[in-house]
């Protein structure tokens, strides 16, 4: 067995360190060298700690000109801190004059600046008066000269001193790189070195679970509460569902909601998952009271047509879209006040738009190939042109990134920074005629899904723009999935054949 056992826990910086054993950062520099083949420290470095250890000041200094490959500004600090142990020595033991002696020859060589000195001067002074108060023990000054050493080891390069947790970052990148490589890693479970890491599907929502048959018509939206313990689902039937999550991971309806008068398009739940948001199509939206059921307020009773909306990280502001290019995009409070607008000639019709999560911005779809992502906080806007329509937006939950669908077949993931220059592209789905839906989800949302018109549902991992899944079950198109973030191997999806499946990992697999 090796002299630790190192485990990462996804999500955590934490790290598990077997019993019995010391932490990296403290192994013994011959049990390091032992088990790894690197010396921890060179031989000059050795030769300069017990200069240091044992108080030869001459020979310390005299080590420290000699050692090869050093800049020179790296030289003069490390000497700067020998003189100064050095200074305190002198002055510990009553030799006031050798102490002035390297401070008015050492020191200059060093090329340091005036106020340093004047520092060091003025420390010499202080350290003076502490001494005639009482003289420093040895045990005291033995430390101080190993924190000398320890303060060495920072300032000196490579290969002269590992660089601190050197190996720790080591073996860190090698449990990384086991991770990276696994495309169907999924688990929060720590990762060991002491075996090769690799998930298998039964990490993977794979399987249906549960079927949901309460709608009358095709289903269009589905979308899991914040907290993971609600799934709103919303259907051509001109009804939305509240499904509560039970504790043997079944879903049974809470709530069904009538009010619209058309179909109902898709829902939003607020961050706080006390309200919901429904939108008729080209109608009115609708607020809920996601414990009572009851409508809260109607919005867009004044000629609005919403076609899209979001809430605000406070749940206590929505943005609207409009299919109506004089609407625009409104910022409404809860009882229906517009708090903010952006209306103009350079305001298409809005098909689609999100806030991240941070609240720092707001992405939009205009007209069919456009994204206008503008900071709020900021006010700079980002334009980005697709070459094919587009039908769905979607943001991660650390809102560095987002992903659009495009009726060309394919899925598009770039960064809300706009950092770079292509997206990440992924294919292997069918979307031609339809609105499909699609969204980030797993652990660290490190997967995307997305339904299809050949009734399948699909899963990449972010880092393959193949499928790593794909999913049968529904007997028509799959409009929209959804992927509960509290519970990161669990799917829902929705179709136009009336159900909505709830899927979950092969647990025979």
């Amino acid at each position: 067995m090796g002299i630790f056992d190192f485990r990462r826990q996804e999500g955590s910086s934490k790290r598990k360190i077997s019993p019995n054993t010391t932490s990296m950062e403290n192994l013994p520099a011959a049990l390091g060298s032992k088990e790894s083949g690197i010396s921890y420290k060179s031989a000059d470095f050795d030769l300069l700690e017990s200069q240091i250890l044992s108080g030869d000041w001459d020979k310390c200094i005299d080590t420290v000109n000699k050692i090869k490959d050093v800049k020179d500004d790296t030289r003069s600090s490390v000497l700067f801190l020998v003189f100064k142990q050095c200074f305190l020595e002198y002055l510990n033991r009553g030799d006031d004059s050798l102490a002035l002696a390297v401070l008015q020859k050492q020191v200059p060589n060093l090329q340091m600046s005036k106020e340093t000195v004047h520092k060091l001067a003025y420390n010499i002074l202080a350290l003076k008066k502490e001494r005639d108060l009482g003289k420093l023990d040895e045990d005291i000054v033995c430390e101080m000269r190993k924190r000398l050493v320890m303060e060495l080891e920072k300032q000196l390069p490579p290969p002269i001193v590992l660089p601190e947790r050197r190996l720790e970052h080591l073996v860190e990148t090698s449990v990384t790189a086991q991770i990276d490589s696994c495309m169907h890693h999924n688990s929060p479970d720590a990762v060991s070195l002491y075996e090769d890491h690799c998930c298998g599907r039964d990490q993977i929502p794979t399987e249906t679970v549960q079927i949901l048959t309460d709608h009358s018509n095709e289903v269009w939206f589905v979308q899991f509460s914040n907290n993971g313990e609600y799934l709103a689902s919303s259907s051509s039937d001109c009804t939305a569902i509240i499904w509560k999550l039970m504790d043997n991971d079944k879903l049974t309806m809470k709530h069904t909601l009538r009010s619209h008068q058309n179909p109902v398009s898709f829902v939003a739940w607020s961050p706080d998952d006390t309200k919901l948001l429904t939108c008729g199509n080209m109608e009115v939206l609708k607020l809920w009271d996601v414990e009572t059921g009851t409508c809260k307020h109607t919005f867009g009773d004044h000629g609005f047509t919403v076609s899209s909306f979001a809430w605000f990280p406070d749940s206590k502001r929505i943005v609207c879209g409009s299919s109506d290019p004089e609407k625009g995009i409104c910022m409404w409070d809860c009882d229906g006040n517009e708090m903010k607008a952006w209306r103009g000639m350079r305001m298409p019709k809005v098909l689609d738009l999100a806030v991240t999560s941070d609240g720092e911005n707001l992405i939009s779809v205009l007209s069919d190939k456009e994204i206008w992502i503008l900071n709020l906080r900021t006010n700079d806007e980002k334009k980005i042109l697709e070459e094919h329509s587009i039908t769905s937006l979607s943001v991660s939950v650390d809102s560095k990134f987002f992903i659009v669908n495009l009726n060309s077949q394919e899925i598009h993931l770039r960064d809300v920074a706009g950092k770079w220059e292509k997206p990440l592209k992924y294919t292997g789905h069918k979307q031609n005629k339809y609105v499909i839906r699609s969204c980030f989800g797993g652990l660290n949302s490190m997967f995307i899904a997305s339904g299809s018109e050949n009734t399948q549902v699909y899963i990449w991992n972010r880092r393959s723009s193949t499928p790593i899944e794909v999913l049968s079950g529904h007997s028509m198109t799959v409009n929209s999935v959804s992927w509960n973030p509290k519970r990161p191997q669990m799917l829902a999806s929705a179709s136009d054949d009336h159900t909505i499946r709830i899927w979950g990992p092969n647990a025979n697999h």
